[in-house]
């Protein structure tokens, strides 16, 4: 498609937008025009796609994930484990990441949330063994080839078992190590601006696998080069138990004692924050990423997702790593903490449209892109298109609601920045078979050390 020409998805099934009955007109990567119930585009000439069996949706958003963890799905030693246990089983493998195994691995990861209808991805990239140091820029390289807009984190831990922490000496690197390669790859790849593809953050793993002097000088180093923030936080009690063993305080405290209590910042998990702390967190501007399936897996917890908001703290999604889902796709995310939330708070106070909400204006909230998540006039041409044509939707009424209660899980046309990223349910050029065979084989040869 020419991104030039105008280009009108018409008539959709269904649209989770007002007053875009008719569809919306995107040109030159953004949305240009919505055209309501009755009406037609206002300018002529433009080239249509029709969308009269499709369900349209903003592009979808992913706030948490580790990309690396799809070579290690379902791995027996990691099984019925709680977090940090399930930590010790799995670092011992991730150390063994190589450069080939980490390219497949993100290949992987990016495709299935692509044609899962995610538009834009970020990814907590924080094990380093010796030869990885160039992971960043792998997984820069794995975006661009694939036309996925992205949001990814420079991530660090500095203090192994010889520290007292969990991660071993293999996959930590030291203070001075990290902060310059953080540097580095915000200063190669960082990109500003509302049509930027590739963004960088600066992400310190855990209070219980960094040191304080790299929290703070990391919450420094982004400030000075004007860089998002992220890190897990309150994803367990064992967690809260650490801090305030090794740190005389609760996580949060920490966290804010670190420099991070602010808008630039957004954290993983969130379950563990009491009243008062979501009341901080809200005047902070600091905002949450929710992980329905890796928190039942690992049975954390959840996020109090009503309370968070209610005390003003914006609610995103993630899927989190695949090695915990163990699944990258989002739409399914999407279903989960929809369900899981409707459980804790009732059929009054969660709908599927707030499930909805939260992957995509949320989820754009907690990665600093306003242009995102909404189909509105002047926002980014990020959409995902399902059919209903499955056997799971036959039958269905109203088809937005449908795509969340009847579980679509497959997009079948997806746009990135104007430009069709997935055709009929395939990514042009991606040979998937193939690529389950070496990533298949990468992950075997891994995992058997």
């Amino acid at each position: 498609m020419n991104q030039t020409q105008a280009i009108w998805i018409k008539d959709p099934v269904g649209i989770f937008a007002d007053g875009a009955e008719r569809g919306v007109v995107v040109k030159g990567g953004k949305i240009v025009e919505l055209v309501p119930a009755g009406g037609t585009p206002t300018a002529a000439g433009m080239a249509t796609f029709d969308a009269s069996q499709h369900v349209v949706l903003p592009g979808l958003i992913n706030t948490h994930h580790h990309f690396y963890q799809t070579l290690t799905r379902a791995l027996p030693a990691a099984m019925d484990r709680e977090l940090f246990p399930w930590l010790q089983a799995l670092y011992p493998v991730w150390a063994r990441l190589t450069p080939e195994r980490l390219e497949l691995g993100v290949t992987v990861a990016m495709s299935e949330l692509l044609l899962s209808g995610c538009t834009t991805t970020t990814d907590h990239h924080y094990v380093f063994p010796s030869g990885l140091e160039d992971a960043v820029d792998i997984e820069v390289a794995v975006a661009k080839r694939l036309g996925m807009r992205v949001l990814l984190t420079r991530g660090s831990m500095n203090r192994s078992q010889r520290d007292g922490g969990l991660p071993p000496d293999s996959v930590v690197q030291d203070e001075d190590t990290i902060l310059a390669d953080s540097a580095r790859v915000v200063a190669k790849h960082h990109q500003r601006g509302e049509e930027a593809m590739v963004q960088i953050a600066l992400a310190p793993c855990s209070p219980f696998s960094v040191t304080t002097s790299l929290m703070r000088k990391t919450a420094e180093l982004a400030e000075k080069l004007d860089v998002r923030l992220h890190t897990h936080l309150a994803e367990t009690e064992d967690e809260n138990k650490f801090c305030e063993q090794i740190h005389n305080c609760r996580p949060l405290d920490y966290l804010e004692q670190c420099g991070w209590l602010n808008s630039r910042t957004w954290l993983a998990h969130g379950i563990f924050f009491n009243a008062a702390e979501m009341k901080r967190l809200g005047r902070a501007g600091t905002t949450i990423s929710h992980c329905a399936c890796s928190n039942q897996l690992l049975a954390s917890g959840c996020c109090p997702v009503c309370e968070m908001e209610e005390a003003g703290v914006g609610i995103g999604l993630g899927v989190d790593g695949s090695a915990s889902n163990d699944a990258s796709n989002l739409m399914q995310e999407v279903r989960a903490a929809f369900l899981l939330q409707r459980a804790r708070y009732g059929v009054l106070k969660v709908s599927h449209k707030d499930a909805l909400r939260w992957v995509t204006r949320g989820s754009a909230a907690c990665v600093g892109r306003p242009e995102l998540g909404e189909i509105a006039v002047g926002k980014a041409a990020d959409l995902a298109l399902y059919k209903l044509d499955d056997l799971r939707f036959s039958g269905h009424g109203d088809p937005v609601a449908a795509v969340v209660l009847c579980g679509a899980h497959r997009a079948d046309r997806v746009m990135v920045a104007g430009k069709w990223a997935v055709i009929d349910g395939a990514i042009p050029g991606l040979d998937v078979p193939e690529l389950i065979r070496r990533h298949s084989a990468a992950a075997r040869a891994m995992q058997a050390g």
